[in-house]
């Protein structure tokens, strides 16, 4: 792998990780090309080409998987939950959970609390996929 490519690549997971790390706050393309201290097109072009989604979808998917574990976790409202998590309008929250877990929140709620293991086993347990696709109702 050529230098060019490995600072690219350490660019785009410095704003991969603010988005982790501030995943509830208003981040905009803008705002995470900088950190990546790239134009916002070439941002979104490198990250779409590296992890696969754009940049937006990656925010969105973050911010649900947080909610999922809230809502089986905490008996918070799914207002309040959406609100936590970063999304500003109810309805745009309902449609992308909808659209990336295949079930609405309150569906999710209804599957009950999370069994008693380490949070980070559930986590990866629930966390949906990059792509798009939800879970089987398996759990497999």
């Amino acid at each position: 792998m050529s230098r060019a490519v490995e600072e690219s690549n350490r660019r785009l997971l410095r704003a991969r990780d603010a988005m982790d790390r501030s995943y509830a706050e208003p981040l905009d393309v803008p705002t995470l090309a900088r950190i990546a201290y790239v134009s916002e097109a070439h941002f979104i072009r490198t990250f779409r080409a590296t992890f696969g989604e754009t940049p937006h979808r990656y925010l969105q998917r973050r911010r649900v998987e947080r909610a999922m574990f809230l809502l089986r976790t905490s008996d918070r409202s799914v207002t309040d939950i959406c609100m936590d998590v970063g999304f500003s309008s109810l309805g745009t929250f309902s449609r992308v959970f909808r659209d990336i877990v295949g079930e609405p929140p309150s569906a999710h709620r209804r599957r009950g609390r999370l069994p008693p293991v380490p949070t980070c086993f559930a986590m990866a347990w629930l966390r949906p996929s990059s792509f798009g696709e939800a879970p089987d109702s398996s759990g497999t």
